[in-house]
């Protein structure tokens, strides 16, 4: 797997945007201005190519990502900031529960959780979303750098039970921890497909 070649394809606004080869999809999705858009530039050992923004809610469509001519890294509008109108974060949800509905391709989703903080409700809406779409996923616990190791490891620790039975990985796009472990994952489901352990 060739990592460089990565191209941006688009940013669907709507469902009928949506790429419509069988190319494999593996969705990141995440509150905003939680990590999202890092953690892809990190895993793809780029440093800008999911653009990241001090300002939270500026990504307002789905990007797609394609990968070695292979697979697609699919970056959903981070959800819940709760400074956008209605009608936009509306729009929103629309669009993230019409890519989650109906995507055979989609084999895994990354759901990109602040290691700082517990969980929070739109992060449980998201789990029993991809729960209930039968979608395998992980958990990134991005910003670990930010934490003692005896504080990340306990956030690890409040994790696993409430994302069961999903792996829970300590992530940090600066220092790169927690990269191997989600591209083992990765590779693991691509080579397996959606519908097998």
């Amino acid at each position: 797997m060739n990592t460089d070649r990565v191209q941006f394809i688009r940013c669907a606004y709507r469902r009928a945007e949506f790429p419509v080869d069988d190319r494999p999809e593996i969705v990141f999705l995440g509150r905003s201005n939680v990590g999202k858009s890092s953690a892809i530039n990190s895993l793809l050992n780029r440093s800008s190519l999911a653009r990241t923004s001090s300002t939270p809610g500026r990504t307002r469509g789905i990007g797609f990502y394609l990968v070695d001519e292979a697979f697609y890294f699919v970056d959903l509008p981070g959800y819940g900031y709760a400074k956008v109108p209605e009608r936009v974060r509306r729009s929103w949800k629309d669009l993230i529960e019409a890519y989650l509905a109906d995507r055979p391709q989609l084999i895994l989703g990354l759901l990109i959780v602040d290691a700082r903080h517990e969980p929070k409700p739109l992060d449980l809406q998201m789990r029993d979303w991809l729960l209930s779409a039968h979608v395998p996923y992980l958990v990134l616990l991005t910003k670990a750098d930010k934490l003692p190791r005896h504080q990340l490891m306990r956030s690890v620790q409040r994790a696993r039970p409430v994302f069961s039975p999903a792996e829970v990985i300590p992530f940090s796009a600066r220092t790169g921890l927690g990269v191997k472990q989600v591209w083992r994952v990765i590779r693991a489901r691509l080579a397996h497909g959606r519908n097998h352990s």
